[in-house]
């Protein structure tokens, strides 16, 4: 029987696989780090070699530890952070320098640019999108632009680009390989979601060769196998590659959001809402972005998405950077330490703010500072000010929807965290539910695989797993804190200016 699904889950600062069985039960999983770096302020950098490695070696590892045969595996689906811009050797998949993160913000000033002439509602129209630095296309550029010699050899052919889905997709299939699935395209700046296509004007603009490009592909079927000779693993060679979306897409999709209306929020590295609108884009009028949920058998489903760009990267910088926390728990457990934030609002903006705003220099801001301000004080305005942005972009979601929600469905790392968890309850004055298993983003991807194996026939024949693992249901008026804390978002925005 052919009834487990391996995910392989590439993140911003770790990569995972988890084994599934087809009723969603994790059966194994593993879990491997790797660096981040910032060569200048606003930059963010990764190896993609060291990338890959932690991909393929989690693999392994959850696979060997499982007891399951790879005979025994239906498919593997990929699900990977996006927008992350990668460019290597189409002879020898050497890569050509470093990989620019999603985070990074060095095109910020090129992206002003195209907003000055006039280029904000041709891009939006035709991608769902508007300029900023999010983005890869301008990534592409950028690298073209500052590799010596790239451009030439793109232009020859010689180079190839991609984001972090066609990379992997690249060296597991030993090169035989070279596509983005619709999910991932659209998050480019360079693909038509209507027509499913990279578009050509775009592309233009952005001085980016269209055969530099992958090969739009839609989410589920076969997108090629796993290639003997790959590196860690050996025993996987010939297993099929069946699944593949953008972390956030296959989040919503592993929620079970697979209405028009329906949306989760993602607490990872970032905030990602995601709402489902069905056959039809919706463009949206409040800041957010028009995306491509998923293409199924010829079917497109569309969504409409926030960005928060630094969501649990607070909570990192509480720990890393900071050092007044030891680990990730340790600011939950501080901020129940004391019954009030004690003034202090953090604005988490230490890479601008993302939806609904789109500043590119707005920069993180603490504001209420005392003496007798501790570092629960600094716990608790953390974890607030993720919950303050995430309601941001669902106020704005149901301007654009019309309609106020009913509900949140949440997953990601830091939604573990009760007390986030019940303040945004208490915010969007609406349950938030969170699933008994919160690796949507792997289950997921690892249900596209199913579709394209043959497990399920329709999205509708995929249940979602169980009940929730809890509703937060909301208890407190919120909406004094909350204007509170949009006085000093107002002074994260102006600090440019200031």
């Amino acid at each position: 029987m052919t009834d487990y699904l391996l995910a392989l889950d590439q993140g911003t600062t770790s990569s995972r696989a988890i084994l599934f069985t087809r009723q969603g039960s994790v059966v194994s999983s593993a879990q491997i780090p790797f660096s981040q770096y910032y060569p200048q302020p606003g930059w963010v950098e990764h190896d993609p070699l060291e990338l890959l490695d932690s991909q393929l070696r989690a693999a392994a590892q959850c696979v060997a530890q499982s007891g399951v045969r790879p005979g025994q595996i239906a498919g593997v689906g990929l699900a990977n952070q996006r927008e992350t811009a990668l460019m290597w050797e189409r002879e020898t998949g050497k890569p050509v320098g470093r990989a620019i993160v999603w985070q990074c913000r060095r095109t910020a000033a090129f992206c002003t640019q195209l907003r000055e002439q006039g280029y904000t509602e041709a891009i939006r129209a035709r991608t769902g999108l508007l300029p900023d630095a999010y983005f890869s296309g301008t990534k592409y550029r950028w690298l073209l632009e500052h590799t010596p010699g790239a451009r030439r050899r793109a232009e020859r052919g010689e180079l190839l680009c991609g984001t972090v889905d066609s990379w992997l997709l690249w060296n597991l299939t030993g090169g035989k390989v070279h596509a983005s699935d619709y999910s991932n395209c659209c998050r480019t700046m360079l693909f038509d979601i209507h027509r499913r296509c990279w578009d050509e004007t775009l592309c233009q603009l952005l001085d980016v060769p269209m055969g530099w490009l992958p090969q739009p592909v839609e989410n589920s079927g076969e997108l090629g196998t796993i290639a003997s000779g790959v590196p860690h693993l050996q025993d996987l060679a010939g297993l099929p590659i069946r699944g593949a979306a953008g972390d956030q897409q296959a989040a919503l999709f592993g929620q079970g959001c697979f209405q028009a209306g329906q949306l989760k929020n993602t607490y990872g590295t970032g905030c990602f809402t995601l709402m489902n609108t069905g056959e039809t884009p919706v463009l949206s009028q409040n800041g957010l972005l028009t995306c491509i949920g998923w293409g199924l058998e010829g079917k497109t489903t569309y969504i409409l998405e926030g960005s928060v760009f630094n969501a649990g990267s607070s909570i990192q910088w509480l720990r890393d950077e900071l050092g007044i926390i030891r680990q990730a728990s340790d600011c939950d457990r501080l901020a129940e330490q004391v019954p009030d934030n004690g003034g202090v609002y953090l604005v988490s903006a230490f890479t601008g703010l993302g939806a609904p705003h789109w500043d590119m220099y707005a920069r993180g801001t603490v504001v209420g500072l005392t003496r007798g301000t501790t570092r629960a004080h600094l716990c608790r305005a953390a974890l607030e000010g993720i919950a303050y942005q995430t309601a941001d972009l669902i106020a704005a979601m149901e301007r654009d929807a019309g309609r106020p929600i009913q509900s949140l469905r949440v997953d990601g790392g830091a939604s573990v965290s009760d007390f986030m968890m019940q303040y945004q309850a208490d915010l969007l004055g609406v349950p938030v539910e969170r699933p008994a298993v919160v690796e949507t983003t792997a289950w997921g991807a690892a249900c596209l695989a199913g579709l394209g194996a043959g497990l399920w026939h329709s999205p509708q024949e995929i249940a979602r797993e169980g009940a929730p693992g809890r509703v937060y249901y909301p208890k407190t008026d919120r909406r004094r804190e909350y204007t509170r804390w949009q006085k000093a978002l107002e002074r994260a925005k102006a600090w440019e200016e200031a």
